[in-house]
């Protein structure tokens, strides 16, 4: 019985220490190949752990290890660069569907700022104080409108459809039949005040609706900053041709019914009259009545055009969900209005443009009362607002020429400052009408840089903050929403003081002429109120870091975090499938 023990002992002995060979073969046999091939993909790596088991079990894998790494590296370190430049280019298709989503907010957003003031005053007959009310009202909610959407839109879920195209889709049906409310006059007279606040109100929620997320949209349909930036050229060429659009069915339609003016005064021809020039007066045979017809026609047209733009959109442009990756929890609020204003670039970017944008909407929200009274083109005026646009669709191309081979930030200075000389020249010179077509024509130059350059320098923004926060992602519509605000803040408060002013100078309701005070108080909206607003706008612009030395370079970091999000994601992905 001692002799069997011991005999046993003895085995087990020998069986251990051969056990432990084997472990030290295998670990040494790993430690090798995983020196050879140390440079390989992860997923040559999975392979060769895998084949190192087996060798453990003696099925001599080490040569099945090999083969694998050989065919396989080189596909994964090629593959994954293909796909993603793939994924980061846009066709001109997808561009130019894109930019056609972007018409319908300019072309009504033109037709109500060149045509809603004179048409509360003098074809709806609002008192021009109501009027104020209903201009600043509007705007104003719109204002606040913008960054309660953006708050909303930025925590969405994602659909089969995307993240933004659920509210601009949504929301079209609605804000057509709005838009079409603002433009008819209700039967009745008390009423009047709460009917087109309510409807303009209704509207521009609804409209927020659409350009918010729109205007978000750029950061999700390439991963690429080039693309991004030509997507953007593309989209504030049609904009631009947007507001000609705009202007051409509204001014043409509109002015083929002009009703007549009432005259003002026992002798309008008297020299000794405290009035403005005479202007033209329309032929007596059109009524009150059809100027408000032709203003419905006008805007049963462009919310037809409204909803072929939007279906456009939703059929040609494909949300890309992995171009912005949500890392963080979601936000309150306060906390985004925090987020967004403790990034320095954005806060000049925003006050910078507030200023510039407020100066060229109390241009356009004054210009038709303008040429119609202070220049005396009252059967021309919308005439002239369609050379200005037309002049900023052709110039588009050259501004975005421009900031490519200069430099945004030079843009910026050169575009705006160009207005400065056609803002003096307008009201200086005496009243022309070929003259006045000659300067429409050149300041439109200015017009377009004005279009042009705060959507393309936003998302140079937007980059920034996701450098200098590389964990605090997903927040985009935030940005884009708050500019938004800021903007139209300033519209409702610029259109409500103007018209208020018009009121306090003595505006005449469908005159054929006007007092001397309103003549300068319009001057004064037109010409000297805007340089002085784009002087202060330049002055913050000084300060604004990001340059195209910056630019550039956040552009390469944020590639290098791109791939690196990729690769992590690939190695997970072969993890798990590693493991089952």
């Amino acid at each position: 019985t001692t002799a069997t023990v011991a005999h046993s002992h003895t085995q087990r002995e020998r069986e251990r220490q051969r056990d432990i060979e084997r472990e030290t073969d295998t670990d040494q046999s790993l430690t090798a190949a995983v020196s050879i091939n140390s440079s390989v993909t992860y997923r040559g790596k999975s392979s060769l752990k895998k084949n190192i088991n087996a060798m453990a079990r003696g099925e001599g894998g080490e040569q099945s290890s090999n083969a694998s790494l050989l065919h396989k590296s080189p596909a994964n370190g090629v593959k994954p660069v293909a796909e993603r430049e793939k994924k980061g280019h846009l066709s001109v298709c997808s561009k130019l569907c894109y930019a056609i989503g972007g018409a319908p907010y300019q072309i009504t957003g033109c037709a109500l700022g060149f045509f809603l003031q004179i048409y509360l005053l003098d074809v709806a007959l609002v008192d021009p104080f109501y009027a104020s009310i209903i201009l600043f009202g509007g705007r104003a909610w719109d204002a606040i409108t913008d960054p309660t959407v953006g708050f909303l839109v930025s925590r969405s879920p994602w659909t089969r459809f995307g993240k933004m195209m659920p509210w601009i889709v949504l929301s079209t049906p609605l804000a057509v039949v709005c838009y079409f409310l603002i433009w008819y006059v209700p039967p009745i007279d008390q009423g009047k005040i709460i009917w087109y606040l309510m409807f303009y109100c209704l509207f521009q929620t609804l409209q927020t609706c659409f350009h918010v997320p729109y205007s978000a949209l750029t950061m999700f349909i390439s991963s690429e900053q080039k693309e991004r930036d030509s997507a953007t050229a593309y989209r504030m060429t049609v904009e631009v041709l947007g507001t000609v659009i705009g202007t051409g069915i509204q001014g043409q339609i509109v002015g083929l019914a002009n009703a007549p003016c009432i005259p003002v005064g026992d002798d309008l021809n008297s020299s000794s009259q405290d009035f403005g020039p005479e202007v033209n007066i329309t032929q007596p045979h059109i009524s009150l009545e059809h100027t408000r017809q032709a203003y419905m026609i006008a805007s049963g047209v462009i919310s037809a055009i409204y909803i072929l733009c939007a279906v456009i959109l939703f059929c040609g442009v494909k949300e890309r969900k992995e171009t912005t990756r949500v890392r963080t929890a979601p936000m309150s609020f306060f906390q985004g209005i925090r987020l967004v204003m403790g990034h320095g670039p954005y806060v000049k970017l925003v006050m910078g443009f507030l200023f510039t944008s407020l100066a060229f909407m109390l241009l356009e929200g004054n210009f038709a009362l303008f040429c119609c009274y202070t220049l005396g083109f009252r059967d021309d005026f919308q005439n002239i607002l369609l050379v200005i646009m037309f002049s900023a669709t052709l110039t588009i191309p050259f501004w975005q020429w421009f900031l490519s081979r200069f430099g945004k930030k030079t843009a910026v200075f050169c575009g705006t400052t160009s207005a400065i000389p056609f803002l003096i020249v307008v009201v200086l010179l005496k009243s022309n009408l070929i003259v006045t077509y000659i300067i429409s024509f050149a300041a439109g130059v200015s017009i377009a840089a004005a279009f042009l350059l705060p959507w393309s320098m936003l998302p140079d923004v937007v980059d920034d903050f996701k450098v200098h926060n590389p964990d605090t992602q997903g927040h985009e519509a935030i940005f884009y929403s708050f500019y938004v605000f800021f903007t139209k803040f300033a519209s409702g408060v610029s259109l409500g003081i103007s018209t208020l002013s018009l009121d306090f100078a003595g505006y005449v309701t469908r005159g054929c002429s006007q007092p001397v005070e309103v003549d300068i108080t319009l001057k004064v909206l037109v010409s000297a109120a805007p340089i002085f607003l784009i002087i202060i706008g330049l002055i913050i612009f000084i300060t604004y870091p990001i340059n195209e030395e910056r630019r550039q370079g956040n552009r390469k970091l944020l590639n290098e975090q791109r791939e690196n999000e990729l690769d992590s994601e690939t190695e997970s992905t072969e993890t798990d499938g590693s493991v089952v």
